[in-house]
C-alpha cells in the first residue's frame, strides 16, 4: 500500500503544475519538451486551456524514420513542427472514461484523431495509450507510444 501512497502523492504534485511543467518533470517527454519549445508552443500550453494532450515518449520519437526529429527540430521547418504537435491536442479536458466513449477528436492542427477502444486498449490513429488521466492544473495528459502524424496537406 505505500506505493498507492506514493502514486497519490505524485498525483497531487501534477495537479498544481501545467502541463508544459508536468511534461519537463519527466524524462520520458524530453523529446517532446525540445520539441514543444522549438515550436513556440510553451505559452500555449502552459495556458489556461485545458487542453488534453497525447504526449508520445521519447520512444515514440526515436520509432520515427531516421532523421524526422531532427528535421523537424530545424527552425525552417517550424510551421510543419506546430503542425505535428498542435495535432496531439485536443481542447478541453477529456479524461479516459470520456476518451473511450468518442470515435474522434478533433485537434487544434484542425484535423481530427480516431479514436478506437479494443481489447488491446485505447488507440488513438495507430498509437497506444499506455497511460492516461496525468491530471495537470491546466488540463491532462495521456501517454502514447507513436507519434501521431496529421495528413500532409
Amino acid at each position: 500500500s505505500s506505493m498507492s501512497v506514493v502514486a497519490e502523492e505524485a498525483a497531487k504534485k501534477t495537479e498544481n503544475m501545467s502541463i508544459v511543467e508536468v511534461a519537463a518533470g519527466n524524462k520520458d517527454f524530453s523529446t517532446l519538451v525540445a520539441a514543444v519549445k522549438a515550436a513556440g508552443l510553451v505559452d500555449t500550453l502552459n495556458g489556461d486551456g485545458p487542453f488534453t494532450v497525447f504526449a508520445p515518449t521519447n520512444a515514440a520519437f526515436e520509432a520515427l524514420p531516421k532523421g524526422t526529429v531532427e528535421t523537424l527540430l530545424k527552425p525552417e521547418n517550424k510551421e510543419k513542427l506546430v503542425a505535428v504537435l498542435t495535432y496531439h491536442v485536443v481542447s478541453g479536458k477529456v479524461l479516459a472514461a470520456d476518451v473511450v466513449k468518442l470515435d474522434e477528436a478533433k485537434t487544434l492542427q484542425g484535423q481530427p484523431v480516431h479514436i478506437a477502444v479494443s481489447d488491446k486498449g485505447v488507440m488513438v490513429n495507430k498509437s497506444k495509450v499506455v497511460k492516461t488521466d496525468i491530471v495537470c492544473k491546466n488540463g491532462v495528459i495521456h501517454v502514447i507510444d507513436a507519434v501521431l502524424l496529421p495528413a500532409s496537406k
